[in-house]
């Protein structure tokens, strides 16, 4: 799944997830086209993803970085790991996120791994169900982040206070 290229742009580091092959069937041969995923993040709490497509691969990648800069959102990381248990959809693929103790790890595939590492997130079990498509995959993650809220966030919104 990941090309294992990792770079970075001013504070925020790019990993591509990955990068697809697709190939029109023209007079003279095949002609070629590359579509790239990227997932940009800070680690610490900003995370976004990227997919463009062109005729190479480095202007694919350099295009979904881009894409991805302009999709940031900000996750709620306390303490290592995530607020509280979340389910991410999007199209057929559902992620879900549970927080873990201190030392667990990221215990997640390739494309959601990507994810739960650029938006700093060091503890988290995940699942995976439906389809393992890496686009799917990244966007329920991110799907699945968005919807995280802190306790404090909760109380204001609610008007309460928990003890």
């Amino acid at each position: 799944m990941s090309t294992g290229r990792d770079s970075k742009t001013g504070e925020f580091a790019e990993k591509v997830v990955k990068v697809r092959r697709c190939a029109t069937v023209v007079k003279g041969g095949r002609r070629f086209s590359f579509a790239g995923l990227v997932v940009v993040g800070n680690g610490r709490g900003k995370v976004g993803v990227g997919y463009a497509k062109a005729n190479e691969v480095p202007p694919a990648v350099e295009k979904a970085i881009k894409d991805g800069m302009k999709n940031l959102i900000e996750v709620p990381v306390v303490a290592g790991t995530i607020p509280h248990r979340v389910e991410g959809l999007y199209e057929t693929a559902k992620v879900v996120l549970v927080p873990a103790s201190p030392g667990t790890g990221i215990i997640a595939g390739a494309a959601v791994r990507a994810v739960c590492e650029s938006a700093g997130i060091h503890d988290v079990l995940t699942k995976a169900h439906g389809s393992t498509n890496p686009v799917n995959l990244v966007k329920a993650a991110i799907e699945g982040l968005k919807q995280l809220r802190t306790r404090d966030e909760v109380e204001r919104l609610r008007g309460v206070t928990l003890s």
